[in-house]
């Protein structure tokens, strides 16, 4: 009887052990399915340009088996709804942060509370103020000025009266590409002056602005934008104006309407980013850094092209003006 009872406690110990190691196995199973989760937080969603971004992010998330979240503010002026998101990103275990800032100096502290509690940042487009920042992917923002400079510079006119319509004055993008701009023009003799307005980012306030800045001067024959929803706002006001075959007008980025307003003449070029791009090599960078590696406060710069009514067709601006269809 010991015997056989022995034997009876060595087989419910082989079942225990081998249950053990089942859950053992279990355990390390989902481990390994757990995938890792990087948060995509940008200035705003409804347009064509963050769509690419999204679209962008979306294939490298899949490419890598990570899990992501996208979210944006209504309004690309509400950097506090950006500090939110930021903080529930890092309590909902967010291991990378892709951000686009709104405004350069009022995201940082949210940014570096993120850094501090072993959040790596990558930041896409628009920069923050923060030391902590892995690696920035995006546009040559300066570059993009001055190649805006140059595209409004080929207007015929003998003198060149200038409207500047920018946006938040805080994002460092814009005002980056507003200096690129007016380095590249002011050194043109037959530039006699430049007016800057700044704006809400969204299309009816630039429209609105455009129009008011080209009543009160009226001898503007050039006016630049530079984002998409600034671009919408001129391209509309010069059509409201009548004004299209009396001034070069240089705008940012690309939609349906602003493909339009090119060929119809609103708009004489469009320099057009790679929004698709900063959302894959964002979330490719998060994977990188998650798994060890190391940002260094690495710059990637992305493509700039200008497009033109001349050279709309081209395969390349093709490949610009429609990445994301």
């Amino acid at each position: 009887m010991r015997f056989s009872g022995n034997r009876k406690l060595y087989t419910l110990a082989a079942v225990i052990s081998v249950f053990l190691l089942f859950l053992a196995g279990c355990k390390q199973e989902n481990e390994s399915a757990r995938k890792h989760y990087v948060a995509i937080i940008t200035k705003s969603m409804d347009s064509a340009f963050w769509k690419s971004v999204y679209a962008g992010a979306g294939a490298a998330a899949t490419e890598y088996n990570l899990q992501v979240s996208m979210e944006g503010p209504e309004r690309e002026e509400d950097y506090e709804a950006q500090n939110r998101m930021i903080r529930r990103a890092v309590a909902e275990g967010a291991e990378a942060i892709v951000f686009s800032a709104v405004d350069y100096n009022a995201n940082c502290e949210a940014i570096n509370e993120a850094a501090r509690k072993g959040v790596k940042i990558v930041v896409i487009d628009s920069d923050v103020n923060s030391s902590q920042v892995s690696c920035r992917i995006g546009t040559d923002n300066l570059e993009a000025g001055r190649m805006a400079g140059y595209a409004a510079l080929k207007a015929e006119s003998g003198a060149l009266y200038i409207g500047i319509v920018n946006y938040d004055i805080n994002s460092a993008n814009g005002q980056q590409r507003e200096e690129g701009f007016r380095e590249v023009a002011g050194e043109d003799a037959r530039v006699k002056d430049m007016y800057t307005i700044n704006v809400l980012s969204a299309t009816e306030d630039a429209r609105e602005g455009t129009v008011a800045l080209l009543r009160e001067h009226p001898e503007i024959n050039v006016v630049v934008a530079f984002n998409e929803w600034t671009s919408l706002g001129v391209g509309w006001a010069i059509r409201d104006l009548g004004l299209a075959d009396k001034t070069q007008v240089v705008a940012f980025d690309s939609n349906v309407v602003s493909v339009g307003m090119l060929e119809t003449g609103e708009v004489d070029a469009l320099i057009v980013q790679n929004p698709y791009a900063m959302g894959y090599l964002g979330v490719e960078e998060s994977y990188r850094l998650i798994n060890g590696g190391s940002g260094n406060g690495a710059v990637i710069d992305t493509a700039t092209t200008c497009v033109t009514r001349e050279n709309m067709f081209e395969p390349e601006c093709q490949r610009a003006l429609f990445a994301f269809d």
